[in-house]
């Protein structure tokens, strides 16, 4: 098993051109926890700061290193070998079947949409195991539910088996049960090795899966710890607002957040 990826972003300010909103974080330190989820109202920053994280856009102050050396430095594919991303969309060219999909997982270590070596096989095959696409491998993109296909790219970031995997929104577009299920495959991914950080919106799916959470708002991290530290009334009220509520569950006492009704 390879040695716990360190992803720091140090000093960071980054703005859209034509936007008053900036993201600002003093130091962020990624890859030591298991399962990290980002969490925060809409417009606080988490894709911005997923994107950054990548390499995907340069900060205008500050960096982003991986064990080290800036990730804007490193070529594209040694990086995504050691880091792997799923953006919130994931447009395809073509209408290429679940299997081909999958594939493109691949591209970093020289597999091709039909991938002939042994390692690539493999790993084709257990990512589709991994989220349960197995039985739907000849289907084509235009043939799947908007959850099949959302499924369907995670397992080409899970095919692409990667030390650090970034997931924006990963269980997009998914059910409650199917949710549940993609939580629960990254969780024994994390717990075999891989560590993950993702965007949740879910904040009771990040409170059950997730070993760490970051919460932001306005561009800032807010706070950073575990998901009992995090999930509290008084810490969501200031992020989120005030028309919700923050209850435990009589069982597991995990906290378990609720929309407060408003007459």
């Amino acid at each position: 098993m390879n040695p716990a990826p360190q992803l720091d972003l140090d000093s960071i300010r980054f703005q859209y051109p034509e936007g008053a909103w900036n993201l600002h974080v003093p130091h962020l330190s990624l890859g030591g926890d298991r399962l990290c989820g980002i969490v925060g109202p809409n417009g606080s920053g988490k894709s911005s700061l997923l994107r950054l994280a990548a390499g995907l856009a340069a900060p205008d102050q500050g960096q982003v290193r991986l064990n080290g050396r800036s990730v804007l430095r490193l070529s594209r594919k040694p990086l995504a070998r050691q880091v792997g991303y799923l953006p919130q969309e994931c447009p395809a060219l073509f209408d290429y079947t679940v299997a081909q999909v999958v594939a493109m997982g691949r591209h970093a270590h020289g597999g091709l949409l039909e991938p002939k070596a042994p390692d690539d096989i493999g790993a084709v095959a257990r990512a589709l195991d991994a989220v349960r696409m197995e039985p739907l491998r000849h289907r084509r993109l235009s043939q799947l539910s908007g959850g099949e296909r959302r499924r369907a790219w995670l397992a080409s970031a899970l095919a692409q088996e990667p030390d650090l995997l970034l997931l924006d929104e990963p269980t997009q577009a998914l059910d409650l049960h199917h949710a549940a299920s993609v939580m629960a495959v990254l969780s024994r991914k994390a717990a075999e090795g891989l560590r993950v950080v993702t965007v949740l919106h879910d904040l009771n799916l990040a409170g059950l899966y997730c070993t760490r959470l970051v919460l932001l708002k306005d561009g800032r991290v807010v706070a950073d710890g575990r998901p009992d530290e995090i999930l509290t009334q008084e810490r969501l009220v200031e992020a989120y607002g005030p028309n919700l509520d923050v209850v435990h569950h009589p069982k597991t006492l995990q906290p378990i957040v609720l929309p407060r009704h408003e007459n």
